[in-house]
């Protein structure tokens, strides 16, 4: 077993931000057990596959972390409440509903066969950018970082989302109800996304060569969560690699496999330090609330301006200086 020495982390400690979680966590189970369903099938289905086919050998399930994401696994529905309210705003306010109507027509000459086909892609597409916009755009990056903070990916690490990040999918929702596809086709592409995500951060060791260019597969997106300077920026699609390679941010190399994961910069353990970590830079800035609330449009608006009008990979100088000041972290081998 190789291990990589990293510079210690910030704790969280068992205080009161633990205390906050657990309550969070209880009154998410009170209101539903299906969180705790869905967590106990995920590692039923999935861990079996990581002990037979391990991709980083010697990795334990009680690996450091892995409370944190259970934590944000049973607190789904609570902080689903949030995600919910922020994804109408975000939805309305994207604009998305605008290329929609525009498309509508031609979605609607569509053969019947062929609308299935055409929303995955189109779907795709949408998220691909808010993807990429997610890690381009300095202020959504502080939100998107939570999930990429992880070092050791497997069957539970994809649960770790900040709730205001979890908003992304919203833009691509709207977009395709705006273009005239059914809202349940439209749920249901966001839903698989959300369950495949699950399944490519297990820490399995398939490769599946020929279907790289197809369709995404675990190390598709392991190479996405690579915190290794070749490997930032890249492989944003959540089904087909397709965008990624028209788009120029397709990464797989055919020699080497991921060996780092997580994020150069400090994101604090605990799953309620988490929650409240993207917040902490713009609370320090200084200037009146609605000053602030005027850079924070201007930010993402240019930010995201700017991340499409490029058409090929973020250099290292124009991305997140957070990114690329790379910190090794521990992984096992």
């Amino acid at each position: 077993m190789q291990t990589i020495s990293r510079r210690p982390r910030l704790r969280a400690g068992f205080g009161l931000g633990s205390a906050l979680a657990g309550l969070l966590v209880l009154g998410s189970l009170v209101a539903t057990r299906e969180p705790l369903v869905v967590v106990l099938f995920v590692f039923l289905l999935v861990v079996p596959f990581e002990k037979m086919f391990p991709r980083h050998r010697g990795q334990r399930i009680r690996r450091p972390g892995v409370g944190t994401d259970v934590a944000y696994a049973l607190a789904g529905p609570a902080l689903g409440v949030a995600t919910l309210a922020v994804a109408v705003v975000v939805g309305i306010a994207s604009l998305a509903w605008l290329p929609g109507l525009a498309i509508r027509p031609l979605v609607a000459m569509l053969p019947a066969a062929a609308l299935p086909f055409v929303g995955i892609a189109l779907f795709d597409l949408a998220t691909y950018w808010v993807h990429r916009w997610s890690h381009e755009v300095p202020l959504l990056w502080r939100f998107h970082a939570i999930h990429h903070s992880t070092e050791r990916l497997d069957w539970v690490s994809g649960f770790r989302n900040h709730p205001l990040d979890g908003a992304i999918l919203a833009p691509p929702f709207v977009f395709l109800l705006a273009a005239g596809f059914d809202a349940v086709f439209t749920g249901v592409l966001a839903a698989v996304q959300l369950v495949t995500g699950l399944f490519l951060h297990a820490n399995v060791r398939w490769r599946w060569r020929w279907l790289h260019r197809i369709v995404i597969t675990p190390e598709f997106h392991h190479w996405h969560h690579a915190n290794e300077t070749d490997a930032i920026n890249t492989n944003y699609s959540v089904f087909l690699p397709l965008w990624d390679i028209v788009f120029g941010t397709y990464y797989m190399p055919r020699t080497v496999r991921p060996l780092r994961y997580g994020v150069a910069e400090d994101v604090p353990d605990g799953m309620l330090a988490q929650l409240r970590h993207p917040f902490r830079r713009e609370v320090e800035r200084p200037g009146g609330r609605l000053r602030r609330g005027r850079s924070i449009v201007h930010e993402v608006v240019a930010g995201v301006v700017r991340s499409t009008r490029r058409s090929r990979r973020v250099p290292p100088e124009v991305g997140q200086p957070h990114r690329w000041a790379r910190r090794p972290p521990t992984v096992d081998v």
